[in-house]
């Protein structure tokens, strides 16, 4: 591994391909005997440091159209942190039902799961079939593993039934020296980002494209109004930013004034601090609070001069959903994904049929999608939103700070890269761009 490390170092795509596969690796892991550890904690309660084990494992054959790659940088989503804790089911049950889908699947259900969505990285090996990428490339990747032998996936892949999320439905994932994906998972690394930096975009760039730009999502156009819930977080600084970038206005809702301050950077002005305005839109576990819609309501028309939200971009589900079907403007969308404070919703449906808003379901990206969105990233329009960096032994600890929203931005983990900073390959974009880069880490 040493040696593919090296290679990469030093920009050698003719030694990186000249160099045996290692037949093991490291990777970040769960078990499957494990599975029962949190029984009776609540989910604040479980622990991914506990769960999550750095392990060597076995490299997995390369099949047909695949892709074998030398991760040097991951990142944490929040399917991780949910894999972690085992919510709101063990993964494993995926690995399994993917596993019986044919022989070359059958590699997957193993009794542990190879986790992470995102990887920045080489090609080492492709397999039979692949022509468009070769050892030696540097390539991101992102989260979308389909099958497309189905009808319905060819004219949007989010709608093929063997449509899964790598890393997390699937085995082999990016938090490991070595990731195994499909070919048409891959996509040209910016060339002027840092390893980690790119590494990090891939999952919440996408789902944030689809989820408000693309016409699969809400169709965002100039002069929208767009709630953006956790605005300072890994999905939502993306919102944010496609909002800034595409005309509209954002209206960025954070928990902190740190939070608050990383809006600002990102060039938007209206910006509600809900723990310092001290918003509470549930009585109780049962019974929510329509006095604080209504004044959360008022606020979002005082910053705005007078307009409800266009879009409303949910993400944090059972907690604000009632919320967002509320302030969205008559004949408005609300747009969801991830459900990260709970799957079950409650709103008042009064507020939708009789004033003709819409909710549309989202869910990451298509490969169309996710390259376009990896492409505003290459061209210094998109920016990554890293807010701090791990070695892979410390993933635990990673995923622990998402999982407590005790992050800002994403959370990134050097897996074959040994320090921070390294992979630039196109100095005069970073030097045009070196001080957005660094204003959206915090620098």
């Amino acid at each position: 591994m040493e040696q593919i490390r090296e290679a990469i170092l030093a920009g050698n795509p003719e030694a990186v391909a000249a160099l045996p596969v290692p037949e093991s690796y490291r990777g970040v892991v769960v078990r499957s005997d494990e599975v029962g550890m949190f029984e009776g904690l609540s989910t604040r309660e479980r622990d991914p440091r506990k769960s999550l084990h750095v392990e060597e494992v076995p490299t997995p054959a390369l099949g047909p159209g695949e892709a074998l790659v030398a991760v040097m940088a991951s990142a944490i989503n929040y399917n991780t942190v949910w894999t972690s804790i085992f919510e709101p089911l063990p993964t494993f049950k995926f690995l399994q039902r993917y596993g019986k889908l044919s022989e070359l699947t059958r590699r997957h259900d193993l009794p542990y799961h190879v986790v992470g969505s995102d990887a920045a990285g080489v090609v080492l090996r492709v397999g039979v079939g692949v022509t468009k990428w070769k050892p030696g490339d540097e390539v991101v990747a992102h989260c979308l593993s389909v099958e497309l032998e189905d009808a319905a996936g060819h004219d949007d892949t989010m709608l093929d039934p063997q449509q899964r999320i790598w890393g997390f439905e699937t085995n082999f994932g990016g938090l490991a020296q070595l990731a195994l994906v499909k070919a048409n998972q891959l996509m040209p690394k910016p060339g002027h980002l840092t390893w980690e930096e790119a590494a990090c975009p891939g999952l919440v760039n996408s789902t944030a494209y689809r989820q408000l730009v693309s016409r699969h999502g809400a169709s965002m156009k100039q002069g929208d109004v767009v709630l953006i819930w956790g605005a300072s977080g890994g999905l939502g600084s993306y919102a944010t930013q496609f909002a800034l970038n595409g005309g509209a206005v954002p209206v960025c809702v954070v928990s902190s004034p740190e939070k608050a301050e990383v809006c600002h950077r990102m060039g938007a002005e209206l910006v509600i601090d809900r723990a310092a305005e001290g918003y509470r839109f549930w009585h109780d576990e049962h019974s929510q609070d329509e006095s604080e819609w209504r004044r959360f309501g008022a606020r979002v028309r005082q910053l705005t001069g007078g307009d409800d939200p266009d879009i409303v971009f949910e993400h944090p589900g059972r907690e604000t959903f009632g919320v967002s079907v509320f302030v969205a403007k008559r004949g408005g969308t609300v747009v969801t994904c991830a459900s990260t404070s709970g799957y079950l919703h409650q709103y008042d449906n009064r507020y939708l049929w009789m004033n003709l808003k819409r909710i549309i379901g989202s869910h990451f990206a298509n490969y169309r999608e996710a390259w376009e969105a990896n492409r505003l990233i290459a061209r210094g329009r998109i920016h990554p939103t890293l807010s701090k960096c791990y070695p892979l032994g410390q993933t635990g600890q990673a995923a622990w700070e998402v999982h407590r929203n005790a992050h800002q931005g994403k959370v990134g983990v050097l897996c074959l890269a040994p320090e921070e900073g390294l992979g630039v390959r196109d100095p005069e974009l970073r030097a045009r761009h070196e001080g957005a880069i660094n204003r959206f880490r915090g620098r």
